[in-house]
Protein backbone atom coordinates (compact mmCIF):
# COMPACT_ATOMS: atom_id res chain seq x y z
CA UNK A 1 0.00 0.00 0.00
CA UNK A 2 1.51 3.37 -1.04
CA UNK A 3 1.25 6.58 0.99
CA UNK A 4 -1.82 7.82 -0.89
CA UNK A 5 -3.71 4.56 -0.29
CA UNK A 6 -2.69 4.58 3.37
CA UNK A 7 -3.93 8.14 3.82
CA UNK A 8 -7.21 7.26 2.10
CA UNK A 9 -7.62 4.20 4.31
CA UNK A 10 -6.96 6.20 7.47
CA UNK A 11 -9.43 8.84 6.28
CA UNK A 12 -12.17 6.23 5.78
CA UNK A 13 -11.50 4.66 9.19
CA UNK A 14 -11.63 8.08 10.81
CA UNK A 15 -14.86 8.86 8.95
CA UNK A 16 -16.47 5.63 10.13
CA UNK A 17 -15.42 6.32 13.71
CA UNK A 18 -16.86 9.83 13.52
CA UNK A 19 -20.14 8.49 12.10
CA UNK A 20 -20.26 5.89 14.87
CA UNK A 21 -19.77 8.55 17.54
CA UNK A 22 -22.45 10.77 16.00
CA UNK A 23 -24.83 7.83 15.70
CA UNK A 24 -24.16 6.76 19.28
CA UNK A 25 -25.01 10.27 20.51
CA UNK A 26 -28.05 10.80 18.35
CA UNK A 27 -30.57 9.50 20.88
CA UNK A 28 -28.99 11.62 23.59
CA UNK A 29 -29.06 14.69 21.37
CA UNK A 30 -32.73 14.12 20.59
CA UNK A 31 -33.49 13.69 24.28
CA UNK A 32 -31.82 17.02 24.95
CA UNK A 33 -34.02 18.67 22.33
CA UNK A 34 -37.15 17.01 23.67
CA UNK A 35 -36.30 18.06 27.20
CA UNK A 36 -35.80 21.67 26.07
CA UNK A 37 -39.25 21.58 24.44
CA UNK A 38 -40.94 20.18 27.54
CA UNK A 39 -43.87 22.05 29.05
CA UNK A 40 -45.20 21.51 32.58
CA UNK A 41 -48.81 22.11 31.56
CA UNK A 42 -48.53 19.58 28.74
CA UNK A 43 -46.87 17.09 31.06
CA UNK A 44 -49.75 17.39 33.53
CA UNK A 45 -52.22 16.97 30.66
CA UNK A 46 -50.43 13.83 29.48
CA UNK A 47 -50.30 12.39 32.99
CA UNK A 48 -54.02 12.98 33.44
CA UNK A 49 -54.59 11.12 30.16
CA UNK A 50 -52.63 8.11 31.41
CA UNK A 51 -49.06 8.80 30.30
CA UNK A 52 -46.26 7.45 32.53
CA UNK A 53 -43.62 9.56 34.30
CA UNK A 54 -41.07 8.88 31.54
CA UNK A 55 -42.06 11.93 29.48
CA UNK A 56 -41.07 15.55 28.94
CA UNK A 57 -44.45 17.07 28.13
CA UNK A 58 -43.70 18.06 24.54
CA UNK A 59 -46.49 19.34 22.32
CA UNK A 60 -47.42 17.04 19.44
CA UNK A 61 -46.74 19.77 16.89
CA UNK A 62 -43.17 20.12 18.13
CA UNK A 63 -42.65 16.37 17.79
CA UNK A 64 -43.94 16.48 14.22
CA UNK A 65 -41.57 19.36 13.44
CA UNK A 66 -38.63 17.38 14.79
CA UNK A 67 -39.66 14.37 12.71
CA UNK A 68 -39.70 16.57 9.61
CA UNK A 69 -36.05 17.43 10.23
CA UNK A 70 -35.00 13.83 10.82
CA UNK A 71 -37.05 12.36 7.96
CA UNK A 72 -36.97 8.53 7.95
CA UNK A 73 -34.45 6.71 10.13
CA UNK A 74 -35.51 3.16 10.94
CA UNK A 75 -32.73 2.18 13.34
CA UNK A 76 -32.93 5.46 15.19
CA UNK A 77 -36.68 4.92 15.52
CA UNK A 78 -36.13 1.51 17.09
CA UNK A 79 -33.54 2.92 19.49
CA UNK A 80 -35.87 5.74 20.48
CA UNK A 81 -38.76 3.34 21.03
CA UNK A 82 -36.70 1.15 23.34
CA UNK A 83 -36.16 4.07 25.74
CA UNK A 84 -39.78 3.82 26.84
CA UNK A 85 -40.05 7.61 26.79
CA UNK A 86 -43.43 8.89 25.58
CA UNK A 87 -42.11 11.55 23.21
CA UNK A 88 -39.37 9.25 21.93
CA UNK A 89 -41.98 6.64 21.01
CA UNK A 90 -44.18 9.26 19.36
CA UNK A 91 -41.21 10.46 17.32
CA UNK A 92 -40.29 6.87 16.46
CA UNK A 93 -43.76 6.25 15.04
CA UNK A 94 -43.18 9.11 12.58
CA UNK A 95 -39.68 8.19 11.36
CA UNK A 96 -39.84 4.39 11.29
CA UNK A 97 -40.18 2.30 8.12
CA UNK A 98 -43.34 0.19 8.61
CA UNK A 99 -42.51 -2.28 5.85
CA UNK A 100 -39.04 -2.87 7.30
CA UNK A 101 -40.64 -4.41 10.39
CA UNK A 102 -41.51 -8.08 10.55
CA UNK A 103 -44.95 -8.96 11.92
CA UNK A 104 -43.32 -10.20 15.13
CA UNK A 105 -41.38 -6.96 15.53
CA UNK A 106 -44.52 -4.89 15.07
CA UNK A 107 -46.36 -7.09 17.54
CA UNK A 108 -43.64 -6.42 20.14
CA UNK A 109 -43.72 -2.68 19.48
CA UNK A 110 -47.49 -2.66 19.87
CA UNK A 111 -47.38 -4.48 23.18
CA UNK A 112 -44.66 -2.17 24.55
CA UNK A 113 -46.67 1.00 23.94
CA UNK A 114 -46.51 3.48 26.82
CA UNK A 115 -49.86 5.28 26.54
CA UNK A 116 -52.94 5.83 24.39
CA UNK A 117 -51.49 8.71 22.37
CA UNK A 118 -48.50 6.60 21.40
CA UNK A 119 -50.81 3.70 20.55
CA UNK A 120 -52.88 5.93 18.29
CA UNK A 121 -49.84 7.20 16.38
CA UNK A 122 -48.37 3.72 16.08
CA UNK A 123 -51.69 2.38 14.79
CA UNK A 124 -52.17 5.26 12.35
CA UNK A 125 -48.67 5.63 10.94
CA UNK A 126 -47.12 2.19 11.31
CA UNK A 127 -49.69 -0.59 11.77
CA UNK A 128 -51.99 0.81 9.07
CA UNK A 129 -49.09 0.70 6.57
CA UNK A 130 -47.88 -2.79 7.39
CA UNK A 131 -48.42 -5.51 4.74
CA UNK A 132 -49.40 -8.12 7.36
CA UNK A 133 -51.86 -5.96 9.25
CA UNK A 134 -54.81 -8.26 8.56
CA UNK A 135 -53.04 -11.28 10.03
CA UNK A 136 -52.07 -9.14 13.00
CA UNK A 137 -55.64 -7.89 13.34
CA UNK A 138 -56.92 -11.45 13.63
CA UNK A 139 -54.24 -12.22 16.23
CA UNK A 140 -54.84 -9.06 18.23
CA UNK A 141 -58.60 -9.52 18.30
CA UNK A 142 -57.93 -12.53 20.54
CA UNK A 143 -55.26 -10.83 22.68
CA UNK A 144 -55.53 -10.15 26.38
CA UNK A 145 -52.83 -7.50 26.22
CA UNK A 146 -54.59 -4.11 26.29
CA UNK A 147 -52.47 -2.46 23.59
CA UNK A 148 -52.67 -5.42 21.22
CA UNK A 149 -56.44 -5.61 21.71
CA UNK A 150 -56.74 -1.85 21.17
CA UNK A 151 -54.82 -2.20 17.90
CA UNK A 152 -56.98 -5.13 16.79
CA UNK A 153 -60.23 -3.27 17.37
CA UNK A 154 -58.77 -0.16 15.74
CA UNK A 155 -58.04 -2.11 12.57
CA UNK A 156 -61.51 -3.62 12.70
CA UNK A 157 -63.13 -0.20 13.03
CA UNK A 158 -61.04 0.98 10.09
CA UNK A 159 -62.25 -1.88 7.91
CA UNK A 160 -65.87 -1.20 8.83
CA UNK A 161 -65.43 2.51 8.11
CA UNK A 162 -64.00 1.82 4.67
CA UNK A 163 -67.10 -0.20 3.86
CA UNK A 164 -65.31 -2.58 1.51
CA UNK A 165 -64.18 -6.14 2.03
CA UNK A 166 -66.11 -6.55 5.26
CA UNK A 167 -68.04 -9.69 4.33
CA UNK A 168 -65.69 -11.85 6.41
CA UNK A 169 -65.96 -9.70 9.52
CA UNK A 170 -69.31 -11.14 10.64
CA UNK A 171 -70.75 -7.89 11.93
CA UNK A 172 -73.41 -9.62 14.03
CA UNK A 173 -70.69 -11.57 15.85
CA UNK A 174 -68.76 -8.35 16.44
CA UNK A 175 -71.84 -6.84 18.05
CA UNK A 176 -72.18 -9.94 20.23
CA UNK A 177 -68.59 -9.51 21.41
CA UNK A 178 -69.04 -5.79 22.05
CA UNK A 179 -72.20 -6.40 24.08
CA UNK A 180 -70.46 -9.02 26.19
CA UNK A 181 -66.95 -7.60 26.51
CA UNK A 182 -67.02 -3.80 26.27
CA UNK A 183 -68.59 -3.04 29.67
CA UNK A 184 -65.71 -4.80 31.48
CA UNK A 185 -62.90 -4.15 28.99
CA UNK A 186 -59.89 -2.04 29.93
CA UNK A 187 -60.33 1.65 29.09
CA UNK A 188 -57.65 1.48 26.40
CA UNK A 189 -59.60 -1.28 24.64
CA UNK A 190 -63.03 0.25 25.24
CA UNK A 191 -62.07 3.23 23.10
CA UNK A 192 -61.51 1.30 19.87
CA UNK A 193 -64.32 -1.16 20.61
CA UNK A 194 -66.59 1.86 20.86
CA UNK A 195 -65.20 3.15 17.57
CA UNK A 196 -66.10 -0.17 15.98
CA UNK A 197 -69.61 -0.05 17.42
CA UNK A 198 -70.12 3.45 16.03
CA UNK A 199 -68.70 2.45 12.64
CA UNK A 200 -71.17 -0.42 12.44
CA UNK A 201 -74.06 1.89 13.29
CA UNK A 202 -72.96 4.42 10.71
CA UNK A 203 -72.10 2.14 7.79
CA UNK A 204 -74.40 -0.88 8.30
CA UNK A 205 -78.04 0.27 8.27
CA UNK A 206 -79.22 -3.29 8.86
CA UNK A 207 -77.37 -3.32 12.20
CA UNK A 208 -77.87 0.34 13.10
CA UNK A 209 -80.75 -0.11 15.51
CA UNK A 210 -78.89 -2.73 17.51
CA UNK A 211 -75.63 -0.75 17.51
CA UNK A 212 -77.39 2.35 18.83
CA UNK A 213 -79.29 0.29 21.42
CA UNK A 214 -76.03 -1.25 22.63
CA UNK A 215 -74.43 2.16 22.88
CA UNK A 216 -77.35 3.38 24.97
CA UNK A 217 -77.41 0.24 27.11
CA UNK A 218 -73.69 0.28 27.87
CA UNK A 219 -73.67 4.05 28.22
CA UNK A 220 -69.96 4.48 27.56
CA UNK A 221 -68.91 8.13 27.14
CA UNK A 222 -72.49 9.31 27.75
CA UNK A 223 -71.19 12.32 29.69
CA UNK A 224 -68.03 12.88 27.66
CA UNK A 225 -67.23 16.63 27.56
CA UNK A 226 -66.85 18.08 24.06
CA UNK A 227 -66.32 21.53 22.63
CA UNK A 228 -69.22 23.29 20.97
CA UNK A 229 -69.84 21.95 17.48
CA UNK A 230 -67.97 18.69 18.08
CA UNK A 231 -69.54 15.24 18.08
CA UNK A 232 -69.13 13.23 21.31
CA UNK A 233 -67.99 9.59 21.22
CA UNK A 234 -71.27 8.47 22.80
CA UNK A 235 -72.54 6.06 20.13
CA UNK A 236 -76.25 7.05 19.92
CA UNK A 237 -75.36 10.72 19.37
CA UNK A 238 -72.34 9.93 17.18
CA UNK A 239 -74.25 7.64 14.84
CA UNK A 240 -77.19 10.01 14.51
CA UNK A 241 -74.90 12.92 13.64
CA UNK A 242 -72.91 11.00 11.04
CA UNK A 243 -75.97 9.47 9.36
CA UNK A 244 -77.48 12.95 9.01
CA UNK A 245 -74.29 14.14 7.32
CA UNK A 246 -74.52 11.27 4.85
CA UNK A 247 -77.77 12.76 3.93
Amino acid sequence: MDMTELQESNFQVGKLRTMSIIFGMTVHEIFAQLQSLGDDARRKHNTKAGAPDNQFGVKLGDIRALAEKIKTDHQLALDLWDTGNVEAQLLAALIIKPKALSADELDKLTRSTTCAQVADWLNSYVVAEHPEKEALREKWMKAKDRWAARAGWNLTASRVNKGKGTDDLNVAALLDRIEKEMPKAKPEVQWTMNNTLAAIGIHHPEHRQRAVALGEKIGLYRDWPVSKGCTPPYVPVWVEAMVKRQG
